[in-house]
């Protein structure tokens, strides 16, 4: 695989800041999907943006938050996602294959943006383990939410829950991006979605 390089319509181009800021991004993410965090170098970045080192230097201080600053971007795009799904006005059944799909829909991406969150070699990085725990943290809450909704169990008792789901959607659409041979997303996606409402349409119901 290799690194995603810039647009020939913007190629040797002055650029505003903001623009110019976004092409480094798109570069930068094409160069830690193909390389890893640690493997890619910041000579790496600016050869696929062909800009100069200053030049990057310019926007981003080092390596470490240029991976931040797209690993911040692409939580917060994911969160949306996953936000929308859980507020939709659809039975909570719905919701939770909904927000199940925005997992595999996120993995199933062609920039692979999945491999920032996963399998960039950075899951020591006190950073990145914060990062990721606040988000693993607030989607299991506003899972939680819905369960609570749904059954008598206590908030501790529901989020832990939430927990559950998370991991479950995480791990399963991780495993079916690795397949060589894979099901047809929709199709892992709603298994991983009936597997999800089994367990969780198993807990008493709330009496009106």
């Amino acid at each position: 695989m290799t690194a995603q390089a810039s647009s020939p319509s913007i190629r040797g181009k002055r650029l505003p800041r903001q623009e110019r800021r976004r092409q480094l991004l798109e570069c930068a993410l094409g160069v830690f999907v193909a390389q890893g965090y640690h493997a890619a170098s910041m000579d790496d970045i600016a050869e696929a943006a062909e800009v100069s080192k200053p030049v990057l230097y310019q926007h981003f201080p080092g390596k470490h938050e240029l991976f931040l600053d797209l690993l911040d971007a692409h939580l917060e795009q994911l969160t949306d996602e996953l936000t929308a799904a859980l507020a939709s006005s659809k039975e909570n059944r719905e919701r939770v294959a909904d927000t199940v799909t925005a997992f595999y829909e996120f993995l199933s991406r062609k920039d692979e943006a999945y491999r920032l969150v996963f399998s960039a070699g950075m899951d020591n990085d006190d950073a990145v383990s914060s990062r990721l725990e606040d988000f693993y943290s607030r989607m299991a809450t506003a899972i939680a939410d819905l369960i609570i909704e749904d059954t008598s169990l206590p908030a501790a008792e529901a989020r832990m829950l939430g927990h559950g789901l998370i991991g479950m959607a995480t791990s399963a659409a991780r495993h079916w991006a690795q397949l060589s041979e894979r099901p047809e997303m929709t199709t892992s996606a709603e298994l991983t979605a009936r597997l999800a409402w089994k367990g969780i349409s198993g807990f008493p119901k709330e009496s009106d």
